[in-house]
């Protein structure tokens, strides 16, 4: 009995080790192809199995994209919705929201090159379906209560948060054509993305303060 229920606990680990291995391994075809142009050929020699396993954990190709983008919606997304931003003042909110932010795409830098081609080739269509839009929201709640607070200048809240959004995530998402300007800078190193985050933080601040 004892050694029927340790297989079974070692069959559920070695399977929950060969999805995360699939997973990671189709994020980074994602991030390089989108869903039209990638392959699961190419993902399954990346992980060393069969093109049949894939099918078999994830169905399709389409469901396999899908599990990739709300293990992402995991990583990148849960730690903002757990920030209590409510009890700060708008100006607070806003800076540990953008460095909560900034911190989930130095964790997830595949994430903005997956959402670039989610919109060239999908036209945000499984974008929708995993629920990103609570980001924008919760970021629009702060700019609205700092505009109300008099804390921001007059503003259109929505407007702004997409702005927001793009000076965070364009570093991520051209960083192949940035470091060009950057000569022999590793764009992904730590004192590269610590000066990012200031920098992006402190221009952002700026921006909603009262003229």
């Amino acid at each position: 009995m004892g050694g029927s229920a340790s297989k079974a606990t070692r069959q559920s680990r070695n399977r929950e080790a060969t999805q995360a291995s699939i997973l990671a391994a189709a994020e980074e075809e994602f991030a390089l192809h989108g869903l039209a142009n990638t392959r699961i050929d190419l993902i399954a020699a990346r992980t060393g199995v069969t093109k049949t396993m894939i099918y078999y954990y994830f169905q399709s190709k389409e469901g396999l994209y899908q599990a990739v983008l709300e293990r992402g919606f995991k990583e990148y997304v849960r730690p903002l919705q757990k920030l209590n931003l409510d009890p700060l003042p708008p100006e607070s909110a806003l800076e540990q929201f953008v460095r909560c932010l900034l911190s989930s795409l130095v964790s997830n830098p595949n994430w903005p090159l997956i959402m670039c081609y989610e919109a060239l080739q999908n036209q945000g269509s499984y974008y929708e379906q995993v629920g990103i839009q609570s980001i924008d929201a919760q970021l629009v709640a702060i700019l609205e209560r700092g505009v109300a607070s008099g804390s921001f200048r007059s503003l259109e809240p929505r407007h702004t948060a997409t702005d927001i959004m793009g000076i965070c995530v364009f570093y991520f998402l051209g960083r192949e054509n940035i470091k060009h300007l950057f000569p022999g800078k590793r764009m992904l190193s730590k004192k590269r993305l610590e000066q990012h985050i200031q920098q992006a933080i402190a221009l952002i601040m700026a921006g909603v303060r009262p003229e």
